[in-house]
């Protein structure tokens, strides 16, 4: 079975002095006939090389579809007189919006059939919105203050530009009002008359907000903010006090937050504090009973340089004047804090593990004394969950781990006592006491101990035997935190080790692990993960050919790179909607999002020595005449963010010049119309999908196909 050849075109890049062939560069013309027709073949020669897996995916998909409640509610969430939630039904692909009035504190008690309330309003059904579309995703979704009109967006393409829509709730129909091209983000005015919302570039930034007027078209909306610096991205909410409209800016590196009064609307937004190159920032209001005059921001900001943040109070009349509440540590990375009437929530990083920490506010002084919410599980994640209702003596929050399903608490702030409302439903024989979850560590090539999340079936011994996933991110401060997976299990119940490398890049350990995985540091981010491989190895976790490693966007890019730095250490890569062409596309301001990215990478237009070291690691550039690991790519030609030319120019590469490239050991599957970055959007579908990957997974590691799970 021959796999197909891409056709080679001249093209040089040339950029300080260095002059390199790009003989691929013409995949990045989406409308040549022939870059679809290459696409198709490789989708042809994928499917012929994995129909043998075909029976494995099967039993994969229906072992995730019967561990699945399939007809489900939330827990709901009260906001003013109703009680809100989701719910999904057998069959159907989307979630179905809804509301219940609310007779008491207490959310009403699920079915355990998982079926709907009575009295239940159906506000938007998912399923109805996506019927004549391959694709459907739900972007705004933001309900009036007098709870009568609910703002809601809609993609079917996956390129995630959004036209929004306005529904009047009492009588389930959209208004004429109707406006394309948006971003994610809306905010109400607090007479229910005012809609603002954003605007996206050409390179897909949301850079401007714009005030619309219910009931007018709009062409005469109102543009109150146009972000020119291209840096810079920005968005629109409501406070959780719902006295304000906050229009939030950032950068990778840098942050702004402008302030209006929901009750003005019409008025000019108010600058909190001036952008300094390097130090962010992020608010929330805290509304006085009585006295407007003297409300207070709780700002959390890194302007003193501290690089695990801090967290200050100003008073509203002067929002760029912060006094000290909680000072800097470097053992904890301050996230965010969120106000409530009579309190505020304090979320954390320590020890590579997130928190929560309940403060009081007495008398419009908010207290720098907190109480931590404790958890006795060895490795876990915990975060704030819905809490749309402003005046509460109860915290909704999110938990979980490894062996614990998605959990749902309610934290009484008097007692301090946790009620578990709702645990993520898993059927058949789960028994989370079958599992076992553990921290183990490696040691990096600069002598950095890098933790690894670990979990296995209950007596899985330590003898290097074990098929192992090793899975990593690494880039953007972004933490992959210790989380549960149904379909998972089907790895796990097939004797794997799963394994979360929590490599620098990432915010897992604070600020200071983010910084030395960017810019010129990035490259610890690959050796890290390399480390990670080889010590799961050396202490028996995996097995040294039966090691497969997986990664998604920008964890694709560390999927290329680790592939080069250590094709032995692999028996399998799986590259998901990859960064893998990274210089070429920081280089090409003209793409989208590139220009954000610069603080990210660093700029190689303007820097020799960017330029150097981006090439010293981008897949793409450092593709090798050596046996690779088998490698999986998937991709999207609806990607905005990781364009789909990337992993396909890089396919073309390594079956140029890979020594296994001209085989089945290489392979590439695109989505061609209806998916985005993160792939097909029914439920059943991306299901389907992940039956996809973990089949070719098991055949890679080398599971029988017929092991039972």
């Amino acid at each position: 079975m021959k796999p197909p050849v891409a056709k080679t075109q001249p093209h040089e890049r040339v950029q300080h002095g260095d002059h390199v062939k790009d003989p691929y560069y013409w995949f990045l013309d989406k409308e040549d006939k022939d870059v679809r027709a290459y696409l198709e073949a490789e989708n042809v020669f994928t499917a012929a090389a994995t129909e043998g897996q075909a029976a494995l995916r099967e039993r994969i998909f229906q072992e995730i579809k019967g561990r699945t409640k399939e007809t489900d509610l939330s827990v709901p969430s009260r906001k003013g007189d109703w009680w809100h939630y989701g719910r999904t039904e057998e069959g159907k692909q989307y979630s179905i919006h809804c509301r219940l009035k609310a007779t008491g504190p207490n959310p009403p008690e699920l079915p355990e059939d998982g079926s709907a309330l009575p009295g239940e309003q159906v506000l938007l059904d998912g399923n109805e919105l996506a019927k004549g579309h391959d694709f459907f995703s739900l972007g705004a979704y933001d309900i009036s203050p007098d709870d009568r009109l609910l703002a809601y967006s809609t993609d079917f393409d996956g390129d995630e530009r959004f036209t929004l829509r306005i529904r009047d709730l009492e009588t389930g129909q959209d208004l004429p009002d109707e406006i394309p091209a948006t971003g994610y983000s809306t905010a109400w005015s607090a007479d229910n008359s005012v809609l603002f919302y954003t605007m996206m570039d050409e390179a897909w930034r949301p850079y401007r907000v714009h005030r619309h007027a219910v009931g007018t078209p709009a062409a005469a909306d109102v543009l109150v903010y146009e972000e020119p610096d291209e840096r810079f991205w920005l968005g629109v909410e409501l406070s959780r006090s719902e006295k304000y409209i906050e229009i939030a800016l950032g950068s990778k590196i840098t942050s702004e937050a402008r302030l209006l009064r929901a009750d003005r609307p019409t008025e000019e937004f108010v600058l909190v504090k001036a952008r300094e190159t390097g130090v962010e920032y992020s608010v929330d209001h805290w509304a006085h009973p009585s006295d407007p005059d003297r409300d207070v921001l709780l700002v959390v900001h890194n302007s003193a340089g501290k690089e695990n943040f801090e967290l200050a109070t100003a008073p509203i009349t002067e929002p760029g004047s912060w006094t000290p509440l909680i000072a800097h540590d470097p053992a904890v990375r301050i996230l965010d804090a969120e106000a409530f009437a009579g309190h505020f929530v304090l979320e954390y990083r320590r020890d590579g593990l997130t928190g929560l920490a309940v403060h009081p506010i007495d008398g419009g002084v908010p207290s720098a004394q907190g109480t931590p919410i404790a958890f006795d599980e060895p490795i876990y994640s915990v975060g704030t969950g819905a809490n749309p209702e402003y005046a509460t003596d109860r915290v909704r929050l999110g938990y979980g781990s490894m062996v614990t399903p998605s959990s749902v608490y309610d934290y009484e702030i008097k007692t301090g006592q946790l009620t578990l409302l709702k645990q993520q439903p898993v059927l058949g024989d789960f028994d989370p006491a079958q599992y076992e979850q553990r921290r183990v560590w490696a040691t990096a090539e600069d002598g950095t101990l890098v933790p690894i999340s670990v979990v296995h079936r209950r007596g899985l011994q330590a003898d290097g035997t074990a098929p192992c996933l090793l899975y990593g991110y690494g880039s953007y401060e972004a933490s992959m935190d210790p989380y549960f997976s149904v379909a998972r299990l089907s790895l796990l119940d097939r004797g794997f080790v799963f394994a979360i490398a929590h490599i620098r890049g990432g915010g897992e350990m604070g600020r200071y692990w983010y910084d030395q995985g960017k810019l010129l540091h990035k490259k610890n981010t690959f050796t890290d993960f390399v480390a990670a491989g080889r010590a799961l190895v050396e202490q028996g976790w995996a097995a040294a050919d039966r090691m497969i490693a997986r990664g998604g966007s920008a964890g694709g890019l560390l999927m290329g790179a680790i592939a080069n730095l250590a094709p032995e250490l692999w028996a399998g890569v799986l590259a998901e909607v990859p960064f893998v062409d990274a210089l070429n596309t920081i280089l090409d301001p003209t793409l989208p999002l590139t220009v954000m990215e610069w603080d990210e990478w660093g700029n190689p237009l303007e820097s020799a020595e960017v330029y150097r070291y981006m090439k010293e690691y981008s897949p793409y550039e450092n593709v090798q005449a050596v046996t690779y690991p088998r490698i999986l790519v998937r991709t999207s030609m609806n990607d905005t963010r990781v364009g789909y030319h990337e992993p396909a120019k890089w396919v073309a590469r390594l079956r140029a010049t890979a020594v296994n490239g001209g085989g089945t050991d290489i392979l590439l599957k695109t989505e061609i119309d209806s998916a985005g970055h993160g792939g097909k959007s029914g439920r059943y579908d991306s299901w389907h999908e992940e039956a996809f990957a973990l089949a070719w997974i098991c055949t890679t590691a080398g599971v029988p196909a017929q092991e039972s799970a």
